[in-house]
């Protein structure tokens, strides 16, 4: 017999849009497909660090690409059995792959005093990660709110950095990351809070929508994490915004490239 807490629907949380209506193996059909869109998407996010070749170390692309890659495979399966096992692994992907983005490419000028290296802050990060980690099992429906709450201070850097900012094209790709951020959200909040409403008018696909905005949030949130940081740690570059295949395309993927400077006489 299967455990209990793989069993479908042993998890908490229930989302809105009905089980089992469209499969009988796939539990919540169209959050399952769209965790399919989100991890499409999240497959687009690496290429920034392709783009950093030479530049980057190692660990650092190869470990955020594998968090958000393992994020959006386990939000397929949670959605797909809402199990309990599915439910942690989907919200503590997202915990440790913030982690990771934390430990690496928060700015040091913003380091708690008390912190004198990147080190120190690697091993502070883990530390409180783990430490969440293990709440997590206490109440795991609770995640999800902390676990958004995070975007605010994800927001409040990317403003603090804007003002020292004065390209226009990444204060427009912050706007436009912003924006489907609140699309997202707002998403998100009516498909936990108004469910009864979109349930009697037979609508109760906002969580879907919402795996589909936050990656496409992400998608400008990734390239322009790594303007800020090149600034700080790579400052013999000059890091530029560009969209693939063209910006001139209704769709596209904005990376960053590296550019030297020209040397000053």
């Amino acid at each position: 017999t299967m455990p209990s807490i793989f069993s479908y629907q042993s998890a908490e949380v229930d989302w809105c849009e009905s089980n089992f209506e469209r499969s009988t193996v796939i539990a919540e059909y169209y959050n399952t497909v769209n965790g399919t869109t989100l991890f499409s998407f999240l497959l687009l996010t690496p290429l920034n660090f392709l783009v950093l070749e030479g530049a980057a170390v190692w660990q650092v692309k190869h470990s955020t690409a594998l968090s958000l890659l393992l994020a959006g495979i386990f939000s397929m399966y949670f959605h797909m059995t809402l199990s309990y096992v599915g439910q942690l692994l989907d919200e503590l992907s997202i915990l440790w792959t913030l982690a990771v983005a934390y430990s690496f490419w928060y700015p040091r000028v913003y380091f708690p005093r008390f912190i004198k290296s990147r080190k120190h802050f690697f091993w502070l990060s883990g530390i409180t990660t783990v430490i969440s980690t293990l709440m997590s099992f206490i109440k795991p429906a609770f995640n999800a709110y902390v676990l958004n709450c995070i975007a605010f201070h994800l927001l409040y850097l990317t403003w603090l950095e804007l003002k020292k900012c004065n390209d226009k094209r990444v204060h427009r790709m912050a706007a436009v990351m912003v924006v489907w951020w609140v699309l997202a959200i707002s998403s998100w909040i009516s498909d936990r809070w108004l469910c009864g409403l979109w349930q009697a008018i037979n609508f109760p696909y906002f969580h879907s929508f919402w795996h589909v905005l936050i990656a496409m949030s992400l998608l400008y949130c990734c390239p322009l994490v790594i303007y800020f940081d090149v600034n700080y740690e790579m400052p013999s570059f000059k890091p530029k915004l560009g969209y693939w295949p063209s910006e001139s395309w209704p769709v596209v993927v904005p990376y960053i490239a590296l550019e030297k400077p020209h040397k000053q006489c």
